[in-house]
Order: C-alpha cells, then structure tokens, then sequence
C-alpha cells in the first residue's frame, strides 16, 4: 500500500463520535478506523490523536508535535468546526495558525488528507452559520492546494442531506456517515478498496405531531447540554484520552 505511517488528527469527526462501538477505546470506531483498516499490510501502523470538542488552537497545540515524533508519512486532519460555531470567531487568524502548522507536517515528508466542513444549510440550528462555514472552507482549499494535499470535500458530498448518514444528536456522523466518508477518503486518496454503503434502512414518514415532539426531544437530549458545555467552557472530551496514542499495527 502507498503509506505505511497513518496519524488521524483532530476533533470528534476523527475520533469517530456517532459510530458506537462499546469494543473500542472511547466506545467508538469511525471512518479513520476503517481506512487504517484497508490500508493495513505488515510494515502499516496506525496512530489517533483526535478528541471531542477540541478547537483548532488546542489541536495544533496538542496533536502536531506528538504526530512529528512518530514520522508520519500520511496525516488526515479536520479542525476548525469547533471554532465557527462558536460566538465570535477570527477565521482568517485561526486558519493562518492551521496553515503553519500544516506546513510543519508537509516539511516533514507527510502527505496531507484534509476536509472541508459540511454544509449547514439544510438545517434550522445551524443553518444561519452557513456563510461562516463557506468563508472557513474557501480557505481550507486554499491551504490544501498550498501544501499539495488530498482534499474531501465534505461541503460538495451532498448524499449526506439524508438524516440516515447522522446519528440521533444531528451534529455527528453515524456509522452508515462513517461508512460513507471511509469510502469518500479512500476514493480521495486512489487507494483501491471493497468498501461499500449497505441498503440504507427505511424511514417512516412522521406527522407534524410526531415531528415536533422529536424536536423537543432532541432540543432537551442534545441541543441544551450542548449549549450548556459552550457556556461553561466544559468539553465533551475534557475527560478522555486519544484512542490510539501510539502508531500500532492493524489486522485487516
């Protein structure tokens, strides 16, 4: 296989937040997971350095050196999304910090994977962030094309408008999601695979009864302790260690 040192960095994209997996460190699995998987052969080894709720500063802060120690000849990266959601960002400063440190990890010989953010304009909570989320992205395409990197661009995977690619909190990928941007970044990168998207199960029409009810079950479930943690400055990562610390080999 073309790479043979895989460090995953980031936030709960990475960590694989929404593929539950009570087997695995953090009881999750993700799309990083599944394409160590494939790209697994007797010299691979495969470190995750992502963590919940990080914002891009402590990413770069916390995950960059770490990763340069272990001589990566592959990085995937997804940062920033924490950031734009936040009350008041500086995006230009926050992705001028992204670009350095990405530079310091092109200067060492690895070959960049990044993402742009997913397109919020489908969704009533979010959705008036959304030209937030392009400015931030226009720039990531920037940085990528700068440093040669692979891009997946998240914005563009419009599959991703069915409510069955997220998991129940609508603010992180499923294990179906996953399943679908393993395949996405595995396209991204030309490495051949067998990876494919299962039948998706079916949905059952809701009236409008039923669908306000499960808005307020979500709004009481999700939304409110996500916007308590904002407001105490408590993380949903505070707690928790990287899953895969250390380069490790991986069985196929």
């Amino acid at each position: 296989m073309p790479f043979h040192r895989y460090v995953a960095l980031g936030d709960s994209f990475t960590e694989g937040v929404g593929d539950n997996d009570a087997t695995l460190p953090n009881g999750v699995r993700g799309w990083a997971d599944r394409i160590a998987e494939v790209l697994a052969g007797d010299d691979f080894t495969y470190a995750n350095l992502a963590i919940r709720g990080k914002q891009l500063l402590p990413i770069l802060a916390e995950q960059i050196d770490p990763a340069l120690e272990m001589k990566p000849d592959l990085v995937s990266i997804y940062a920033g999304a924490n950031d734009v959601l936040r009350p008041r960002i500086d995006i230009d400063r926050l992705v001028a910090a992204y670009d350095l440190a990405l530079g310091r990890l092109a200067d060492a010989g690895a070959h960049l994977l990044l993402f742009t953010a997913y397109d919020p304009g489908g969704s009533p909570v979010f959705g008036a962030l959304r030209g937030r989320f392009a400015i931030y992205n226009e720039l990531v395409r920037q940085v990528a094309d700068k440093h040669g990197a692979t891009l997946v661009d998240f914005w563009r995977l419009r599959d991703y408008r069915d409510d069955r690619l997220w998991d129940v909190d609508r603010m992180h990928m499923s294990s179906l999601g996953h399943q679908r941007m393993a395949i996405a970044v595995l396209d991204a990168l030309g490495v051949e695979h067998a990876l494919t998207m299962p039948e998706l199960p079916r949905v059952t029409a809701l009236t409008a009864k039923q669908r306000r009810a499960a808005h307020l079950e979500w709004a009481k479930a999700h939304a409110a302790p996500w916007v308590k943690r904002r407001l105490t400055g408590v993380s949903s990562g505070d707690n928790l260690s990287p899953r895969w610390p250390t380069l490790t080999p991986v069985e196929r």
